[in-house]
């Protein structure tokens, strides 16, 4: 093995499960930031893509930007507000963040808005926290540990209750299909319409994971662009949750390694592995 192999940090399972509450603080903390901020005030600024980007956000990105560089500073992080840092491909261990995932519906007033971190090692999602600060919730799991839904009670007490995805209703069932309120698209359309009297649960930002990943949903399907940090911590808790993720033709998404733009083109989450074949 070379030098500039071994010089790449890796944080396997169990440094990872030493990291999760001190990594679930920094989301508490980020969601106090940005329900700080004065929706009403607040200024707004455009991305080159035309997403907004608000002081929220910032903030939010500051938060979590300071406390891994003072946790684990030689793991690398990917935020959305530093993407234009990034130099990729990240062959060991590295963070993805989305500080404020959901802007649109944060400055159309509603809850559904989140802070998403994720660890990925080796290209695959390994600890993930997705917090709901106006919701009162958190979700966060490690592969192959399980995964929980936390309530937030005060900035110090919270409540937990571990969670699983529940199994593909019977082939003659219909599915409850987790959907985008703001994003929608033609081809996932289609897929749920597929499914005879499919239901449709809208919600908005990553909180779609966290409702598959506690049972509230069969499935997830968005079969149009998004990107890694909108998914790095959600595929983690589904699979902790003992769900599954797939890409393109049913296979594996692997995170970090250079994809234009950090774009995935497509995914499927599947609360039942078992529907995924």
């Amino acid at each position: 093995m070379n030098e500039a192999r071994l010089s790449v940090p890796i944080i396997e399972r169990d440094s990872a499960a030493a990291l999760m509450e001190p990594l679930t603080d920094l989301v508490v903390r980020a969601g106090a930031a940005i329900l700080a901020v004065d929706r009403l005030a607040m200024k707004i600024d455009g991305k080159q893509d035309g997403s907004p980007v608000t002081e929220a956000d910032l903030a939010a990105d500051r938060i979590i930007g300071e406390g891994l560089a003072w946790l684990v500073p030689a793991v690398p992080a990917i935020s959305e507000e530093r993407v234009h840092l990034a130099k990729p491909p990240y062959r060991g261990s590295f963070f993805l963040i989305d500080p404020l995932d959901g802007t649109k519906e944060y400055v159309a007033g509603r809850d559904e808005f989140t802070v998403n971190l994720a660890l990925v090692t080796n290209g695959t999602p390994l600890l993930g926290i997705i917090g709901a600060p106006a919701l009162g919730l958190i979700w966060r799991g490690l592969v192959g540990q399980g995964a929980e839904r936390l309530t937030i009670t005060d900035s110090s007490r919270r409540a937990a209750v571990a969670i699983h995805t529940r199994r593909a209703p019977a082939p003659a069932a219909p599915w409850i299909a987790a959907v985008s309120r703001s994003h929608g698209d033609a081809r996932t359309e289609a897929f749920i319409a597929s499914r005879p009297g499919a239901t449709r649960l809208a919600l908005g930002s990553a909180v779609k994971f966290g409702r598959l990943a506690e049972g509230s949903a069969d499935i997830y399907p968005r079969l149009a662009p998004t990107s890694e940090w909108d998914i790095a911590a959600g595929h983690a808790i589904v699979t902790a949750a003992g769900g599954k993720i797939t890409g393109e033709q049913g296979g594996e998404l692997k995170f970090g390694l250079g994809r234009e733009d950090f774009i995935v083109p497509e995914f499927i989450a599947w609360g039942d592995p078992a529907a995924a074949r």
